[in-house]
């Protein structure tokens, strides 16, 4: 059998980054003033861009959801495989429960700074960044080892563009996509636990698949430079004309080292799941 507690390690993680990112964003004063300096840097955007994201986002409905659902609930049946497909539509459902009650009755958001408008409003965990991640994580949890790295082809630039939207259309700020990133893989990992609880995971002893590693480096790079740039923008604002002026006048700089990071979270989400299942497959 293979040990599980891997994936309990990783869901106790999660569950620290998710309530790290709600303290540090939501209740602290520089958190606030950061995020709503990015929503006002978002205005700033190509009116093109704003467009193409709240396109996109709005393609994400009641209705797809369930067509997701139904798409891999019924890959796990046709590999005749009824707890797959409870795990990987547990997760997608899950997914949706969860941050929508932190969401709506559970998270306050202080007013720290003043902001006035629906922006005053708790937004975290974003529901569109986890449906995606979820849908991802779903869906690489119930394919077949060898089908592993086309899923993540096709999945991983929809589900992080996804993320960087929600921050481009205004839709959530950096936080909720984050926070949202560690609750879908919180309970991917949980998911994964319950299954190999079960001794439905089975390492794999065949060769490796070239295309899915040529697809997880180009993730990694990918991820590795969306991370340096973020970094790099808020760093030189920050060091350059210090906290005060970055708020103030720097909103442009802010949103798209926002834009950077929430990419970053969603790759980095997808590859910590992935060196999870690492040389394993469903048995």
């Amino acid at each position: 059998m293979v040990p599980a507690r891997r994936w309990l390690v990783v869901a106790a993680v999660c569950a620290v980054v998710a309530v790290a990112v709600y303290l540090l964003a939501v209740w602290t004063v520089p958190g606030q003033a950061l995020e709503n300096a990015a929503l006002r840097g978002a205005d700033e955007a190509a009116a093109r861009d704003q467009a193409v994201a709240d396109e996109t986002l709005g393609r994400i409905t009641v209705y797809s959801l369930a067509v997701a659902v139904v798409l891999v609930g019924v890959i796990g049946l046709l590999r005749r495989r009824a707890d797959l497909a409870f795990a990987a539509v547990g997760v997608i459902v899950a997914g949706q429960l969860v941050t929508q009650v932190l969401k709506r009755y559970v998270l306050p958001r202080p007013s720290l700074v003043p902001l006035t408008g629906h922006y005053a409003d708790n937004s975290l965990p974003s529901g569109h960044t986890a449906i995606a991640m979820t849908v991802l994580f779903a869906a690489l949890l119930v394919v077949p080892y060898r089908w592993r790295g086309v899923t993540l082809f096709v999945l991983l630039s929809w589900a992080v563009g996804i993320g960087a939207y929600t921050v481009t259309a205004k839709w959530h700020r950096l936080s909720d996509t984050l926070a949202a990133d560690a609750i879908a893989l919180g309970l991917a990992c949980l998911a994964s636990w319950w299954l190999a609880r079960r001794g439905a995971v089975r390492h794999h002893d065949g060769p490796r698949r070239i295309p899915r590693v040529l697809v997880v480096t180009v993730a990694a790079l990918g991820g590795a430079v969306f991370l340096a740039l973020g970094t790099v923008l808020i760093a030189a604002s920050l060091l350059g004309g210090g906290y005060d002026e970055t708020v103030r006048d720097n909103a442009w700089v802010v949103y798209l080292a926002a834009s950077s990071f929430a990419s970053f979270g969603s790759i980095a989400a997808a590859l910590a799941f992935l060196a999870t299942w690492r040389r394993l497959e469903s048995a």
